[in-house]
């Protein structure tokens, strides 16, 4: 009877002990980990339609037409400044056609 009680206890001691040394190897697994997975698995949505502003044609037109004319003036300013007068305004038509640029391209190519 000693040795059956014997026996009980060493192999309950060993299953205890071999127990807690497998959840010692164990890594504890990092907070926002189970989040991503389940993120991963959650189904994908589609993406809002985006939605495009309405062109007013009489407003493109006109913004045109003026960087048209701006443009138009530059090509004799710079002829001018080769021959040593500089215009004290060409600096800021230069800096309206960039922005009139700037603004017609973001308008139609949004």
């Amino acid at each position: 009877m000693r040795k059956v009680v014997l026996w009980l206890a060493i192999s309950g001691q060993v299953m205890m002990t071999s127990a807690a040394n497998r959840f010692e190897n164990q890594h504890p697994v990092p907070p926002g980990v189970r989040e991503a997975d389940k993120q991963m698995n959650a189904p994908v949505e589609a993406p809002p339609p985006v939605k495009r502003k309405l062109m007013d044609p009489a407003r493109l037109r006109g913004e045109a037409e003026e960087l048209a004319k701006l443009s138009a003036g530059i090509p004799s300013q710079i002829e001018q400044l080769n021959h040593g007068q500089v215009s004290k305004d060409l600096g800021e038509q230069l800096k309206h056609i960039e922005k009139l640029a700037k603004q017609l391209r973001s308008e139609i190519m949004p």
